[in-house]
């Protein structure tokens, strides 16, 4: 009986001291939130912002394999819905939302080329396709019908040697200069038709009265090709008729007309970390009342743009960066806006370019040393949003969309021998394309440098970076860029 009622006690004792040995330590806080990776919200500097403030936009993209080479690819969509592809002597045509594509290009326009250009009217529907013959000739093809049919017509660019990176695109007219009202008093096509190229002078800018059929009217509006200044970007027309060219000067420039091609004007950005030297092209996109957003790869290879808000007339001094930080070394910046601050930007970015400079994106020597060709680095296809790209702060949603490289080691930009292990490093050639259809759908084109055993290798090198296939990437469902459309819905498979 006693040892009971010492067990009892001990039982009671013990159970009377647990409370004193409980552990009272609170529980840890529950961890940071995070992006998942490759997804990124940056501010005007590069830097990542919290998400306790932003949240990440809801952003799907579709991928669709084109099945052509297509190195230099430029795209546009129709009122019907039917994507065009154009690179080399194809004009690929998808009418199946990028399920299937067809070459439509026909007898009339698939002529062999180095230097095609492809340009989709917004307003007319108009289809162009604009291939180089030789070094003084281009051949413009226009269709009314989705590419059922071609026109075809050569343009002479004169005595003056070296007829490249040749562009078109349309616009409306002005009422002034060569618009109605102006220098002349009709205009016999909807839409002014503006094609543009280099030549040893510089850049020579032509507008049609007649849909592309001809171009008697323009000139040399910027020089000398010699200091790069004749290479250019796309040319873009605003809702006012503003044209914008960009040459590739050492300070980021934009060439403005407002007559329709008549007379230019040029206006410098500032030279802050941004803007020097920018590599290869930059970009002009107009939104729908008219203010331009200019993007270009700084001096720290970077993405950055300066805003307009008065038809090109003054732009900021101070250049935002559009590109996260954490992508050091990107290449082939691409842009296109809906309603005002609804912007979206495209770029081949890399995350670990090394600090010694490997990414060889510019530099010297463009043949390649070793090292370049060594180097372990990957770029792979960003598409970038900001849906208040006009304020003071605005952000940016980043989205790394290639699940795998779309090239290994070094992306030569130069125009002449680009060469490292393994083959020309030059095999993605100049640029890629961003254009939206009449619903603020985003679609990307692209060429992908990295495929079949280099994409799905472990081990993959430069050398096995040698492709150029054809690709596109378009928006699934997310954000319009026009604000009265709202989400879109995926489409439904036909």
């Amino acid at each position: 009986m006693q040892a009971k009622v010492l067990l009892v006690g001990i039982l009671m004792l013990s159970a009377s001291l647990a409370g004193c040995f409980k552990d009272n330590t609170p529980p840890p806080p529950p961890p940071e939130p995070t992006l998942p990776d490759g997804v990124f919200i940056t501010g005007p500097d590069g830097e990542s912002l919290s998400l306790d403030d932003y949240q990440p936009l809801k952003l799907n993209f579709v991928f669709s394999n084109v099945g052509e080479d297509g190195a230099e690819p430029s795209i546009g969509v129709t009122s019907s819905g039917c994507i065009f592809f154009i690179a080399f002597e194809k004009v690929m045509r998808s009418c199946d939302h990028g399920e299937s594509w067809e070459d439509v290009a026909g007898p009339m326009c698939a002529f062999q080329t180095n230097d095609p250009w492809g340009w989709v009217d917004p307003i007319t529907d108009r289809i162009f396709n604009v291939q180089m013959q030789g070094l003084e000739t281009s051949w413009i093809c226009y269709s009314d019908d989705d590419g059922a049919t071609w026109v075809g017509n050569p343009h002479d660019s004169g005595t003056t040697p070296i007829n490249d990176h040749i562009k078109l695109a349309t616009g409306p007219w002005t009422g002034s200069g060569y618009g109605i009202g102006g220098q002349f008093t009709q205009a016999y096509y909807e839409t002014a038709v503006y094609y543009c190229y280099n030549k040893l002078a510089g850049i020579f800018c032509f507008t049609s009265f007649d849909g592309g059929a001809t171009f008697n009217t323009g000139g040399l509006i910027f020089g000398l090709a010699t200091t790069n200044g004749g290479l250019h970007g796309a040319i873009t027309s605003a809702p006012d008729g503003t044209v914008y060219v960009t040459p590739r000067v050492g300070t980021p420039t934009v060439i403005v007309s407002d007559d329709n091609g008549l007379t230019w004007f040029d206006r410098s950005m500032g030279e802050d970390v941004g803007t020097p030297n920018p590599r290869k092209n930059s970009e002009v996109a107009t939104d729908t009342e008219s203010n331009a957003y200019h993007i270009w790869t700084g001096a720290d290879e970077g993405v950055y743009m300066s805003r307009s808000t008065n038809s090109g007339e003054t732009w900021e001094q101070t250049s935002i960066r559009i590109s996260p930080s954490a992508v050091i070394s990107t290449v082939f910046p691409q842009i296109d806006a809906g309603d005002p601050g609804r912007i979206a930007i495209t770029y081949l970015g890399s995350e670990n370019a090394s600090e010694l400079n490997q990414s060889d994106i510019d530099g010297e020597p463009w043949d390649g040393n070793a090292h370049y060709a060594s180097a372990n680095v990957s770029y792979y296809l960003y598409i970038t949003y900001s849906l208040n790209a006009l304020d003071p702060v605005p952000v940016f949603h980043t989205v790394r969309v290639s699940p795998d490289p779309v090239q290994i080691g070094s992306i030569c930009l130069n125009s002449g021998d680009c060469r490292d292990i393994g083959g020309s490093n030059r095999n993605l050639l100049d640029f890629n394309d961003l254009h939206i259809d009449l619903e603020g759908r985003v679609y990307v084109a692209f060429a992908d440098g990295c495929t079949d055993s280099c994409a799905t290798g472990n081990n993959s090198t430069p050398e096995d970076s040698r492709s150029r296939l054809g690709s596109v990437y378009f928006l699934g469902s997310g954000p319009s860029l026009f604000e009265s459309v709202g989400d879109l819905a995926e489409f439904e498979s036909q």
